[in-house]
Formats: C-alpha cells, sequence, structure tokens
C-alpha cells in the first residue's frame, strides 16, 4: 500500500491537472481572464506527463535525452506567462504599468540567462535561478492582489473564481520558493534528500490544481 501511495505521488504532476481539466471538461464557458489558466493546466498536463515518463524511463533512455530538466524550464517559463496574463486581464486598476511590465523584464532576464550563464535546452541544466525568479515574481502578484483588496475594501467573496486561482498559486508558490531556489545545489551534494524534498513539491502541486478546479467550476455558477 505503501509503495501505491508512494508511486501515485511521483505521478501526482501528471495526474492532477486531469482534475482541474475535469471540472472544465463539463463547465468551458469559461471568463476571459480565466482562459491562460485554462491553456496553463492544458500545457502542465503534457509536459508534466513527459517529464515524468522519462523520469521513469530514463534508464532506457540514452542520454543527454534522460533528463527531463529542461522541460522544467520550459514549464517555468509559461506558467509565469500564463499567470502574469491572467493577473493583467483582471484589469485591477493597482500596479497595472507594473504588472505589465515584469513579464517583459521575466523574459528579458532570462534571455540574458540562457544567453550567458545558462542553455534553455541543455538536457541536464535545471535552473534553479529561473524557477525561483518565476516564483518571486509570481507571489509578488498574488500579494499585490490581495493589497488592492484589502486597500480597496473589496469583498474577498470565496465565490470568485480569481480567489480561487490567486490562493491556490500563492499557496504553491510560497512553499516552494526556497525549494526552487536551492534544488539545483541539493541534487549535486544531497541527492536522495533532493528526491525526498520534492514530495512536498508534489503534495503542493496537488493541492494548486485542486483550488484551479475549485476557480473553474465556481465561474460557471
Amino acid at each position: 500500500m505503501g509503495d501505491f501511495f508512494s508511486e501515485l505521488l511521483d505521478w501526482s504532476e501528471a495526474w492532477a491537472p486531469l482534475v482541474a481539466l475535469g471540472v472544465w471538461v463539463r463547465h468551458r464557458k469559461q471568463p476571459a481572464y480565466l482562459k491562460p489558466v485554462v491553456f496553463y493546466i492544458w500545457f502542465a498536463l503534457v509536459c508534466n506527463v513527459l517529464i515524468d515518463c522519462i523520469w521513469k524511463l530514463r534508464m532506457l533512455i540514452h542520454q543527454p535525452y534522460n533528463s527531463n530538466n529542461w522541460l522544467y524550464n520550459l514549464h517555468s517559463i509559461v506558467r509565469m506567462l500564463a499567470f502574469s496574463r491572467f493577473f493583467i486581464l483582471l484589469h485591477q486598476p493597482f500596479l497595472q504599468t507594473v504588472k505589465r511590465a515584469v513579464p517583459v523584464l521575466f523574459l528579458l532576464l532570462v534571455v540574458i540567462d540562457f544567453s550567458i550563464y545558462e542553455h534553455l535546452f541543455d538536457y541536464n541544466t535545471l535552473s534553479s535561478q529561473l524557477m525561483a525568479l518565476e516564483a518571486g515574481l509570481l507571489l509578488f502578484y498574488c500579494l499585490q492582489y490581495y493589497f488592492y483588496k484589502v486597500k480597496e475594501d473589496l469583498d474577498m467573496n470565496r465565490r470568485q473564481p480569481d480567489f480561487w486561482v490567486v490562493t491556490g498559486l500563492g499557496i504553491y508558490v510560497a512553499i516552494n520558493f526556497f525549494i526552487f531556489l536551492l534544488y539545483k545545489e541539493l541534487t549535486v551534494h544531497y541527492t536522495h534528500f533532493a528526491v525526498d524534498i520534492w514530495s512536498i513539491h508534489n503534495v503542493s502541486y496537488i493541492l494548486f490544481q485542486l483550488f484551479l478546479a475549485k476557480a473553474l467550476y465556481e465561474s460557471s455558477r
């Protein structure tokens, strides 16, 4: 039984998006600001299936193609752009110029990083800097969302889909910021600990997808 749950957790990145997509299949009519979220969920499903398949079959795949690190890098970039688009589409006037500038700054830093220091499609390079930067910027988006709500004395209704998206995203990036920041070093010097600590990421990712599923459900009510 323990092996079953361990295997289930190992594959969680692949099956967790199916929870949200199951809700979306029944409630496809979504507001415009949730379209980037739906796009991300579909992308995450495809990307994470590839990630987990490469990981599980790595002994059967020739090097360097048996590494899924480049897919994590790509996933990080797409997630950042998708959710930055989500926050921009909310049309909250608070810090709107800054919110529009953040993805541009992010892409500029990504280009600099992968042009000089790292290589995006290097199969063996997991960019902790990229993933930590993404988590930090997404946390900024989440905090400014709550600050705006409090500042304008607006009701954070639990029936509002955006509330569930931001809450799920905020929990996910807050939990994983330091994991992302240190993960590359952990894989080099503390391999077993790195594998164990990724289970925390997997649990938080399941929770994240559940919050997205709740958002899609509430938007149809």
